[in-house]
């Protein structure tokens, strides 16, 4: 083993353990002992049960000396054990693993994060999930991009709109550019999340729906750009070159918050006339 398996394994070991201990019996239901024990906590017999493993697993994972648990063991322990989402990142990491995330899809925006779009303005700003579905927005991205209060819920997608919708086709003036990161970015998210089934769909309607995306979709570039310049070409406001900046909230790392920022003070002027309207 090298160091960092051997580190890693002890620290699992120490993180299982430590969990463990923390927990009390009658919390999770569990019908009372018939003595008193001096260590506090769970019984690795108590783990076990509700983890769905033996418990010579857990002893020996307790002890640093059990092989690296499967995805589905570290999320039965992160359940049984009543981790929180860092920690049950944190023993994902420590496994070596990584955790399923088909069974909590992001379809709603938090309400903090939801304010917090609102808060933005006078800037443009909308919150998106990890498959560019749009979640929330203020005005002034509306009045930048579309009102998206007159598409279905289903249409509200960043990567639908910049391929299908007219509007949004004809608003940059460098399109292939936009769509080409676009698309890397969103197979980046596939790779990320297999198990979406939402996302996977959005992929093969693209995918035969239109040629362009089809094209791009082969050529396999991956790209995470959190920042940039894009040039509109608004049909009521002229052009406006916007500075994007994207950020993921710790506490909902699988969304995205996009925010616009005038590049120069032309766009600036044309950006105020806009949003003032």
């Amino acid at each position: 083993m090298t160091t960092r398996t051997l580190e890693t394994t002890h620290e699992l070991a120490a993180f299982l353990r430590s969990r463990r201990e923390r927990l009390d019996p009658y919390d999770l239901g569990l019908p009372p002992r018939r003595q008193a024990r001096r260590t506090p906590g769970l019984r690795r017999e108590d783990v076990a049960e509700l983890a769905g493993v033996s418990v010579d697993y857990v002893v020996r994972l307790e002890q640093g000396r059990g092989t690296r648990p499967s995805a589905d063991v570290v999320e039965a322990l992160a359940r049984a054990l009543r981790l929180t989402p860092a920690e049950r990142a944190y023993l994902f990491n420590l496994a070596g693993q990584r955790p399923s995330t088909a069974d909590k899809p992001a379809t709603t925006a938090p309400p903090p994060l939801a304010r917090l779009v609102t808060d933005l303005s006078p800037l443009p700003a909308m919150l998106m999930n990890h498959r560019f579905d749009i979640l929330a927005w203020n005005p002034e991205m509306t009045r930048l991009l579309l009102d998206f209060d007159t598409l279905p819920s289903a249409r509200r997608n960043a990567m639908w709109l910049c391929l299908m919708h007219p509007r949004i086709r004809a608003l940059y003036a460098d399109r292939e550019r936009v769509v080409r990161e676009g698309v890397a970015h969103l197979r980046t998210a596939w790779a990320a999340h297999p198990e979406d089934r939402p996302l996977t769909d959005l992929i093969a309607e693209l995918l035969t729906g239109d040629e362009e995306f089809a094209w791009l979709w082969g050529e396999r570039d991956i790209k995470v750009n959190g920042r940039g310049d894009k040039v509109m070409r608004h049909p009521d406001a002229g052009v406006i070159t916007v500075r994007f900046e994207v950020l993921v909230p710790l506490e909902d790392p699988d969304q995205r918050l996009l925010v616009f920022r005038a590049a120069d003070d032309e766009s600036r002027s044309a950006l105020e006339r806009l949003c003032a309207r």
